[in-house]
């Protein structure tokens, strides 16, 4: 994902965004942000509206509010992309891709089965491949 994004951005894994419509911070598994909005120190959070895309990574216990908390905290605050790696969907793992936030609501961009490749549309312009990730289900 570095070559597809400008070399200004960075790709964070677990940095705090600060999501002001849910009064809290959210900890994306991965986030992409330009480096000019990631904070220095330790205390300090990313404004939510910097990412250009979060990705949660499902466990049984966060799977809940990593489609519906998490999901409208981000389209609240207008984070293009969402990408939900989930292996506990109800009709088996899989990764979808949200986009068009408006309100606390995205729409559904894209979903497949792991192993199947997703294709990530502008500014990326890339494949996510999947492949690995039926490893993680087992």
């Amino acid at each position: 994902m570095y070559a597809a994004i400008p070399p200004d951005w960075g790709i964070y894994q677990r940095l705090g965004l600060a999501v002001p419509a849910c009064e809290g911070v959210f900890v994306p598994d991965l986030a992409v942000v330009p480096k000019r909005g990631v904070p220095r120190g330790e205390s300090a959070y990313a404004p939510a509206a910097e990412a250009r895309m979060t990705v949660e990574v499902t466990s049984r216990a966060s799977a809940h509010r990593d489609r519906t908390t998490k999901a409208a905290g981000y389209a609240l605050a207008g984070v293009p992309l969402y990408v939900l790696v989930d292996g506990w969907a109800s009709r088996g793992p899989s990764v979808t891709l949200y986009g068009a936030p408006e309100g606390e609501a995205y729409r559904v961009l894209g979903t497949v089965g792991f192993g199947a490749d997703l294709h990530l549309p502008e500014p990326f312009d890339m494949p996510l491949v999947t492949g690995a990730f039926a490893t993680w289900a087992a």
